[in-house]
């Protein structure tokens, strides 16, 4: 017979409620434990989460500003900001892309470009994000789309504004062009301030001086949905404009010379000596910088990279010219101020030079000689026996030791970026660059410019300039003014400190400007019919370098036709007495600097003549001046 269990109330209720009490406790504790929590969430993270809720629901959507404008010194605008048009494309509301792209390109005409950058662009994009798909249109663009706009779904044309360079390619080295930010700008510039920026300054003054030109990113707080598409702007802070810079080139001195140039090869720079102001910087050929703003098309740059002109080259801040007889005043000065040479002293030209104990002759610029001559008469007729004597007289170490105060064989510091330093001949350098030793010969021939001799426009222009400023050396600057906005006033920018001053005796520089002025004044100077008709006195000095290739070592001329023999260059000051314009012209190919690069200055001083006062004397007094 089984055992019959009695059940136990008792122990069953007292069982029954401390099994309720835990529960209850466990209940209690999941509810502090859940409170805490919420505590946690709700009041010492509430700070984090509210952000974190605010950037899911508000989207911060940069404004990019407007780009500081570029004016000359008059005023004249050279790089400015337009309203311009462009088609863009919402992916998500287009069905079939492939045949929506076709009939645009029937309609208005879609580039291969314009496409190919068009398909990269929507991999990076949202479905929903306006894409750029061809970039100003035309008014005729917008007419012939505005008629089939029905047959387009998604595509709309949209306002914006472009860089726009109203002077095209006269100013195409100088100003530089924006062009869209790509993988190196990126490297270059801060992320946080080009921010909705799609543009940056690549060349020029517009590369240079990006920093003041771009201002600051401004921002917008975007309301947003799940699915990140724009509700309404809750708020919105207003970038700030980039500032306007004022160049000190004057564009009618600029115009002048490129129309002188009449499309030969060259470069030219004119400088103020009284305080480095560059008042103009040519650099012939060209290119338009508005077809780099948008993206220029493969066809237009390979017709850039492959002309034989190289017009992407800027001759003026990087070109490599041999200076010949330009280089002489400098070297007269240094021989007057060494103590080697007086003004009166003369050395007889007989056609030829030789170095005591060669049998090669170093030959003069007139067959027979130009027979005895002076300082004066050996810059007026070019003479180069008398260089050749100086150079081997002062020995290639005082030699470019004294050339290198005038800034040869370095960066003159102007206010861009790619210079180029030249070449100036020394012991050292030809021992670093070939290791080798230097002999006499290179000593004499570098006296004429010519040899190992490399200088850049900018850099002959500012030892012409420090010339006329009677040795007193300034960096060129071609920004002399900043504008913060349009009805501000402008601000000029802090001179440079003006170097000591290279000559010890006025005396000195007073023979070689004498010199100068029998260049272009007196009957045997190589440019003497230069300054007729001209109020001011000028002072100059032609160059003429012959032009090589080299094959294997054998030297020979690159062209048997005359006008191409050389390069020719010359550089120029005025007034003479109170110099207020410096400029050199160097052309890559003529038959003289006299003939050929004289005249260019000349038209530009009669450029820089129409921005100055009236003249103290007359054309005849300044003359008389010059006899």
């Amino acid at each position: 017979m089984r055992d019959r269990f009695i059940k136990d109330t008792r122990q069953e209720a007292t069982l029954f409620v401390r099994r309720a009490v835990v529960g209850f406790l466990v209940i209690v504790l999941a509810l502090c434990v859940l409170a805490l929590r919420f505590w946690v969430l709700q009041v010492a993270q509430h700070d984090e989460y509210q952000a974190r809720s605010d950037a899911n629901r508000i989207l911060t959507r940069p404004l990019a500003p407007a780009r500081g404008l570029i004016y000359d010194r008059n005023g004249v605008l050279l790089a400015e900001n337009v309203a311009a048009f462009r088609l863009e494309v919402i992916p998500e509301q287009v069905k079939d892309m492939d045949a929506l792209l076709a009939g645009l390109r029937d309609t208005i005409g879609i580039s291969d470009d314009d496409l190919e950058r068009f398909r990269s662009l929507v991999k990076t994009k949202r479905s929903y994000q306006s894409i750029p798909l061809r970039l100003k249109l035309s008014d005729e663009d917008i007419a012939q789309f505005a008629v089939n706009r029905w047959r387009f779904p998604g595509v709309d044309v949209v306002p914006y504004l472009t860089r726009y360079y109203p002077k095209g390619a006269e100013f195409g080295h100088l100003v530089g062009y924006v062009g869209r930010i790509d993988a190196a700008d990126v490297q270059r510039l801060d992320a946080s301030r080009y921010a909705g920026t799609t543009h940056a300054g690549k060349t020029g003054i517009e590369r240079s001086y990006e920093d003041l030109l771009h201002g600051e990113p401004g921002y917008e707080l975007v309301e947003v949905n799940a699915d990140r598409r724009p509700l309404r702007v809750l708020d919105r802070v207003a970038p700030t404009p980039g500032q306007n810079l004022y160049l000190s080139i004057d564009a009618r001195i600029q115009e002048a010379g490129e129309a002188a140039f009449a499309d030969r090869a060259g470069a030219s720079v004119a400088i103020d000596p009284r305080n480095g102001e560059v008042l103009a910087m040519i650099s012939v050929p060209s290119f338009d910088p508005n077809l780099f703003v948008n993206g220029i098309s493969q066809a237009d740059y390979n017709l850039l990279l492959e002309s034989p002109d190289k017009p992407l080259l800027d001759r003026a801040l990087r070109g490599s010219y041999v200076p010949g007889s330009t280089i002489k005043p400098f070297l007269a000065i240094a021989g007057l101020e060494l103590g080697l040479r007086q003004p009166s002293d003369t050395v007889m030209s007989t056609g030829e030079f030789f170095i005591p104990g060669q049998k090669r002759g170093y030959r003069d610029v007139k067959a027979g000689g130009h027979g005895r001559v002076d300082l004066v008469q050996s810059l007026a007729q070019s003479v180069n026996t008398y260089y050749y004597s100086l150079a081997l007289d002062m020995g290639i170490d005082r030699f470019s030791s004294y050339m290198g105060q005038f800034g040869f064989g370095k960066q003159t510091g102007i206010d861009l970026v790619g210079e180029s330093s030249g070449v100036l001949p020394s012991r050292e350098w030809k021992r670093g660059r070939f290791d080798k030793a230097w002999y006499p010969g290179e000593t004499v021939i570098a006296g004429i410019g010519q040899g190992f001799w490399v200088v850049t426009p900018v850099q002959l222009a500012r030892g012409v300039a420090t010339l006329a400023a009677g040795g007193i050396a300034r960096p060129p600057r071609l920004v002399f003014a900043t504008q913060k906005g349009i009805g501000d006033q402008p601000e000029r920018t802090a001179p440079v400190p003006a170097a000591p001053p290279i000559f010890k005796d006025p005396a000195h520089w007073d023979a070689v400007r004498e010199g100068m002025i029998a260049v272009v004044n007196g009957p045997t100077g190589t440019a003497r019919t230069m300054g007729i008709g001209f109020p001011y006195v000028i002072a100059g000095k032609s160059g003429t370098a012959e032009r090589y290739s080299r094959t294997n070592e054998t030297w020979q001329n690159i062209s048997q036709v005359a006008i191409e023999r050389h390069q020719v260059l010359f550089e120029a000051f005025t007034p003479a007495e109170a110099p207020r314009i410096a400029i050199i012209v160097a052309l890559e190919a003529g038959r003289g600097g006299g003939r050929d690069a004289a005249p260019v200055v000349r038209k530009m001083m009669d450029a820089w003549l129409q921005g100055e006062p009236a003249p103290p004397i007359g054309a005849a007094e300044a003359a008389s001046v010059a006899r």
